[in-house]
């Protein structure tokens, strides 16, 4: 709470030493008149059990098998939305676009962690995924699940890449793993492979 009030009173302080000047404040966002439920199975967990470091390749990237996780949206009403991610292990991934994995001895980066939205189908029939890089401005064919990337859908026969409202939205959530070269890790000891995302459903 004091949080809150702290930039109000100081912006009140400001007015007052400066009667000249003057501050617009705003306040902005929406109410949604429909709420969407989002699940995935197994609580979105995947497991790669345990792998030796020798099965690892040396210099090139080792690629894990894939994981799919059903995804479903349950929504009051047509709704428009899109998913993206939050990376809670921002910094350790290979590549900056993914998601990361985790660090060994605080500075080795142990792989990534890719996600993608396959197989769509709303109560309309099959859907295709549509993603954007600039918040919703404009929409491209794509079906990366990733942060700072809005993915969204439409029908399957749109030839337009915009966005459509659904009810229900039934989908995989496909998971790709990728271990950095074993040539680059500390593997004297044993290593957990620590991804952790924040899916996110966002109101368009």
């Amino acid at each position: 709470m004091n949080k809150t009030l702290t930039p109000l009173l100081a912006v009140s302080l400001l007015c007052s030493s400066a009667t000249a000047a003057e501050v617009d404040l705003a306040v902005r966002g929406r109410i949604t008149p429909n709420a969407c439920q989002l699940q995935l199975a197994d609580g979105g967990v995947v497991d790669h059990g345990k792998m030796a470091a020798k099965d690892l390749n040396r210099d090139e990237v080792t690629v894990l098998d894939q994981y799919r996780r059903q995804l479903s949206v349950r929504c009051e009403g047509p709704t428009y939305l899109a998913l993206s991610t939050v990376d809670n292990r921002a910094g350790s991934a290979l590549v900056p676009s993914l998601h990361g994995l985790g660090l060994i001895n605080g500075s080795e980066k142990l792989g990534s962690l890719a996600f993608s939205l396959a197989n769509p189908v709303s109560e309309s029939g099959p859907m295709r995924p549509i993603v954007s890089g600039n918040n919703g401005a404009t929409w491209n064919i794509g079906s990366a699940v990733t942060h700072g990337v809005l993915t969204s859908i439409t029908y399957a026969d749109n030839p337009r890449h915009t966005p459509v409202a659904i009810t229900t939205l039934d989908a995989q959530l496909v998971f790709y793993t990728y271990i950095a070269p074993s040539s680059t890790l500390t593997l004297t000891e044993e290593v957990p492979l620590d991804g952790d995302v924040t899916l996110e459903m966002k109101y368009l």
